[in-house]
């Protein structure tokens, strides 16, 4: 049995077993997301998680009273801030700074890795986002964002699984890219998938997480046609692990269902090469 081999087998062993204990997601921006989804639900609930979280709280007035709202009354509540930014947004931007801390590793290696990864996650979010904007989606924006910022939740949660489980004796120092590559592309987006169910997320972001790169996918689902798009031009911009310059997005299946041209699809690279230039956020 080879190293390769041997290490994919122990990791689904232990994933098997549910020995694995990985934080893919801060509770609170996880709670405020299941809140959302129902369609009664209370604004009183946002409040009183964002309440919770002193970290969250604080980027939330942070964001309310930034440059975009300059001019506006200064808010210095919680509530002033739901109001100002709406419940939708407020959730959207504790779970991108949340997620982005999530990204980290004290092992330079993963670290490295992970890096890479939100980069691409973040990237897919914008080019989602715009795309939604642009073919005339923008009441689901904020849904295309976030479907493009979680779809490679699998790929994270496996990192952190490798790392655990490299700390192990016997795997100490024969993870090489090649086997790290493996295992992120057999199984994240199994994983992923069951990770959204287990955590309730809402129906769209699994079918997104499930389907982002299947060949054979629903084309009758725009928000994942956006996400899949938009995930195809970061493959083509060299963002993320994996790079082809030679994919044709004006030839894909996701451009043809999106009725875009090459100039639109020309702009969507532009958006995503300059969301690697600014500040990471879900404005």
């Amino acid at each position: 049995m080879n190293q390769q081999t041997s290490i994919v087998d122990v990791i689904k062993a232990r994933l098997a077993e549910g020995s694995l204990s990985i934080p893919v997601f801060h509770v609170v921006a996880l709670r405020l997301q299941q809140a959302l989804a129902r369609p009664n639900f209370d604004i009183k609930e946002v409040h009183q998680l964002l309440n919770a979280d002193p970290g969250i709280a604080t980027g939330v007035l942070r964001a309310a009273n930034s440059a975009f709202y300059a001019g506006l009354t200064k808010v210095s509540t919680i509530r002033e801030a739901i109001i100002r930014l709406g419940a939708n947004d407020v959730a959207t931007l504790a779970m991108v700074t949340t997620q982005q801390d999530l990204y980290r590793s004290n092992d330079t290696r993963y670290n490295a890795i992970m890096q890479t990864l939100w980069k691409h996650a973040f990237c897919c979010a914008v080019g989602s986002k715009w795309l939604a904007q642009k073919v005339g989606f923008a009441a689901q924006a904020q849904e295309a964002f976030l479907g493009g910022l979680l779809h490679d939740l699998g790929k994270l949660f496996l990192l952190k699984c490798m790392e655990e489980v490299c700390r192990e004796q016997h795997f100490n120092g024969v993870t090489s890219q090649a086997v790290l590559r493996e295992v992120l592309t057999t199984l994240h987006v199994e994983q992923g998938y069951q990770l959204m169910v287990q955590w309730q997320m809402p129906q769209v972001y699994c079918d997104i997480v499930a389907s982002h790169q299947q060949e054979r996918w629903d084309q009758g689902n725009v928000l994942l046609a956006m996400v899949r798009l938009a995930n195809l031009a970061c493959r083509k911009l060299g963002i993320g692990m994996n790079r082809d310059p030679a994919v044709l997005l004006f030839a894909s299946g996701e451009a043809q269902v999106l009725g875009l041209k090459e100039t639109t699809l020309a702009e969507l690279e532009i958006v995503i090469e300059d969301a690697l230039t600014v500040p990471m956020s879900a404005d």
